[in-house]
């Protein structure tokens, strides 16, 4: 038994109402189970309930066993003293209030069918990937495709978050604070806070500044990221690492440490050169990235304004001081469809939020547009029936994974939920 089945049949009333009694053998009627809010104290606020014909309002507690209180040190928290009633599965002990009047309680296992005991059983038990593994499949689509979106929702509300957090350290600046996240996105899970690292450190007015000249704008970020450290024979090299040091002695930009970029295991277009070099090339075409972005009203457009390469340079380069066959080395549309994922739509979300508005239909059916994601967790729904036909799903489908099955969530999910009902 665990204490969020019992949360589960308090909130949702799962229990006989009729002829309720408390461990001291009074009358009890229940108007009001109070409001679920998962904060600290009582885990239910502004309850109303009848004992013995005494109306009570104040707080609900719940736990396994009677005696918890006493392993939490509710006794000792302040929070506790409205506490009208403490709901248990098992009653082992009288608790008391600091005034030393004794604290009523409901017994709950004796009020609960034991079919939904068997549904709660079965839901928790069976388990090869996530405990619905075998049911999940079974829920309605109107049910299941309403709990994507809220799903959807909930993710992007967490990716907001640090966003928010730069956004004020930025001093409501979000060009410069698009830029950190930007970069971030560039150096995909390998080099992402390296990158992210390197663009905090250059304060985004020098961007705006130096962005005439994408030369100088790749100085600043090959300089930040390590990457003209060591003396080399190519004259480009010698060029961006002159430059570099120009630029850090005209904006008095202090040495920070940086841990180094990667290229092992990379794919030569996914080389940390190549990318530094894209995000300045888009930074020089585009001066204003972030109101763009935000303007944008069709993926077409967005696809269009990361329609950038790499300088000349890069295309007949991955490595300085080796020549390769020359290639564009445009950002390819999977790539920027990763950007859109998991940089544009946050931000224009948080935008929009900051506005006070909703997020606009457009977000959604950007996502609509793009292919679904593909890795582990997409694959491993699919085997079990839930298949992801684009960007939207799977994100949602990821959402679930990791903030609901991946923690045991069952209670606080539409599908864990709707197994229970059935």
């Amino acid at each position: 038994m665990k204490e969020d089945f019992l949360h589960y049949i308090w909130q949702y009333k799962k229990f006989d109402f009729a002829n309720l009694k408390t461990t001291s053998g009074e009358n009890l009627s229940i108007f009001n189970v109070g409001n679920f809010t998962q904060l600290a104290g009582p885990d239910f606020f502004n309850a109303q309930i009848e004992i013995d014909n005494q109306k009570w309002a104040g707080n609900i507690e719940i736990h396994i066993k009677s005696s918890d209180w006493y392993v939490h040190n509710h006794e000792r928290d302040e929070n506790y003293d409205s506490v009208i009633l403490h709901v248990v599965w098992e009653h082992d002990a009288a608790i008391f209030r600091k005034d030393n009047s004794e604290i009523p309680v409901l017994e709950i296992k004796k009020y609960v069918s034991p079919i939904l005991i068997h549904q709660y059983e079965k839901l928790r038990t069976t388990k090869s990937w996530i405990y619905c593994e075998n049911e999940i499949k079974t829920i309605p689509d109107f049910v299941f495709k309403n709990w994507q979106e809220r799903l959807f929702f909930e993710r992007l509300e967490r990716k907001s978050n640090p966003i928010e957090i730069l956004l004020l350290e930025n001093k409501n600046d979000w060009e410069a604070t698009f830029f950190c996240f930007l970069a971030k996105n560039f150096g995909l899970n390998t080099n992402g806070e390296s990158f992210f690292k390197v663009a905090q450190s250059i304060p985004f007015s020098i961007i705006r500044k130096e962005s005439f000249e994408v030369e100088n704008l790749e100085a600043i970020l090959f300089g930040r990221a390590n990457l003209l450290e060591h003396d080399k024979e190519d004259n480009y090299f010698k060029d961006l690492k002159q430059r570099w040091e120009y630029i850090q002695n005209k904006y008095q930009l202090e040495n920070i440490f940086i841990n180094s970029v990667q290229f092992f295991k990379h794919r030569p277009d996914n080389f940390p050169t190549i990318r530094l070099s894209q995000l300045a090339n888009l930074y020089h075409t585009h001066q204003n990235l972030f109101s763009k972005v935000i303007s944008a009203k069709n993926i077409e457009e967005l696809h269009q304004i990361f329609n950038v390469s790499v300088t000349e340079y890069w295309q007949i380069h991955y490595n300085f001081d080796k020549i390769s066959p020359k290639k564009a080395k445009s950002l390819s549309k999977s790539f920027v469809d990763l950007l859109i994922i998991n940089t544009i739509i946050p931000f224009r979300f948080a935008y929009e939020k900051s506005l006070g508005k909703e997020t606009s239909e457009e977000n959604i059916q950007f996502l609509e547009q793009i292919t679904s994601e593909k890795n582990a967790i997409i694959d491993k729904f699919k085997s079990v029936g839930i298949t992801s036909k684009n960007a939207f799903e799977s994100q949602s489908l990821l959402q679930l994974k990791n903030e609901y099955c991946n923690k045991n969530k069952c209670l606080q999910c539409v599908v864990g939920l709707e197994l229970l009902k059935n």
